[in-house]
């Protein structure tokens, strides 16, 4: 089975090649083609998995290309990583918007509408491609904003691509094992857009067990999630809210701790990586350890300016440091899809009736039942009001977003940024759009 990942010299793309060397089952990925625009990057990664490939019989052969229609053909699945602009348009998306005193992370608020600006048209030509010379190939979304992205694409390639999120697996994972539950074993009752949902309930046997967790003052102050957003905002709750809602619920906190940090998470990251790549490049540095000291840095300091502005001076639990996300769940799905190994998993599909609240083709973050037809969301209770509002508004932004990249309008690019809960004022979002477009060439064509 031949696996194309575009954005093959993205710096996650070893956990994804790890997934797989493990991974010995009939059917399985004999060759992996990696692509991406930046042959340097390439390179590096190339010798990442080279070393981590060492002594593993039979490891899929990896071969790479700056030819994306050459990586297209033939492929079975592909994984679409690419981050147009790369880590330093991130970084300017997070500068630009604190400028104006708004959120500027690149999946949430501003940040987030820029990024799906000029990702949207890049992500569709890739959709039309795989049409073209994948028809059968089945696309694995990692491109963010996930929920958005997915969307986008869907509507070339119909339920044929699926998009794919760790956020609701670690949230998942952490609060099965703090209630004792085999996190393998659980249902998890969670549901909303990408980066905007809630665990709602957590069952074994038929029992929910997350009264019992609201319950308990001390366990809920035990995890990320309970010390991010605090036992008293839980319990008013009834649910756990996926992290990335910390930037709705804590917004004022957050933007003063984003503006008041040394550098943005963008730009750390932009600077982490480069000196990764550098010293990967260097042919005395063993390139696999070089990348496994950034990962362990990466990883924790994860959403620190969030754990900042929720007055938590602790570093991450050692059980959260560990990755082990969104590779696993591309691989289960993988698995599911070609061997018909039938697997419950939390994906971004289109709607059909699961959330009644939006209609049928609106792309959302739900349970799904996998099988060698696809993905196929499960219907869920319906949302309380206060989700039911955020979700309804964030899904209107990215409907907008997908109307200005279709149309390449101006005056619609500034309504998505203007109906986003976190931008407070029209003239603040025609601001901003003139400020990325003088940023970004690939904002050009909104005129």
């Amino acid at each position: 089975m031949r696996l194309t990942i575009l954005g093959g010299g993205g710096f996650r793309v070893p956990l994804v090649h790890r997934a797989l060397l493990a991974d010995r089952g009939e059917g399985r990925v004999t060759r992996v083609v990696l692509h991406d625009v930046d042959a340097g990057r390439l390179a590096a990664i190339g010798r990442v998995l080279a070393e981590q490939a060492e002594g593993v019989a039979d490891a899929p052969a990896v071969t790479t290309t700056t030819d994306l229609d050459e990586a297209l053909r033939g492929a079975d699945f592909v994984f679409s990583a690419i981050r147009v602009g790369g880590l330093a348009g991130r970084a300017a998306d997070e500068r630009v918007a604190l400028a104006e005193g708004v959120l500027g992370q690149e999946t949430v608020g501003a940040g987030g509408v820029a990024y799906g600006l000029r990702t949207v048209p890049v992500a569709v030509d890739v959709a039309r491609r795989v049409a073209r010379l994948a028809p059968d190939a089945w696309v694995i979304n990692f491109t963010n904003p996930a929920g958005l992205v997915t969307e986008a694409m869907s509507r070339v390639l119909g339920d044929r691509v699926i998009g794919i999120c760790d956020s609701p697996v670690g949230l998942g994972r952490r609060v099965a094992r703090l209630l004792g539950a085999d996190p393998a074993e659980v249902w998890v009752d969670y549901a909303g857009l990408n980066h905007l949902g809630w665990l709602r309930g957590l069952r074994v046997g038929g029992r929910d067990l997350l009264p019992g967790l609201l319950a308990d003052e001390e366990a809920l102050g035990s995890f990320e999630e309970g010390r991010l957003f605090g036992a008293e905002w839980l319990r008013s709750l009834g649910a756990i809210p996926n992290e990335y809602l910390h930037y709705y619920y804590a917004n004022r906190e957050t933007v003063r701790a984003y503006r008041e940090a040394e550098r943005t998470r963008g730009a750390y990251l932009r600077d982490q990586q480069a000196g990764f790549y550098a010293a990967a490049a260097r042919p005395e540095v063993r390139a696999l350890d070089a990348w496994r000291r950034a990962l362990a840095e990466r990883e924790a300091t994860y959403m620190a300016a969030n754990r900042a502005a929720a007055g938590d001076a602790g570093g991450r639990a050692e059980e959260d440091l560990e990755p082990g996300g969104y590779e696993q769940v591309a691989l289960a799905l993988m698995r599911a899809v070609a061997r018909n190994e039938r697997a419950t998993l939390i994906l971004n599909v289109r709607n059909r009736s699961a959330l009644p609240v939006l209609d049928a083709d609106a792309v959302v973050e739900v349970p799904c039942l996998v099988d060698a037809d696809g993905a196929h969301p499960v219907s869920v209770a319906p949302l309380p009001y206060h989700a039911v509002g955020l979700v309804a508004a964030v899904k209107a932004v990215e409907r907008e977003v997908l109307a200005a990249a279709e149309s390449g309008s101006r005056e619609t690019a500034v309504k998505a940024f203007a109906l986003h809960p976190l931008v407070d004022s029209v003239a603040v979002a025609r601001r901003l759009l003139d400020a990325y477009r003088a940023e970004h060439p690939g904002l050009a064509y909104l005129s």
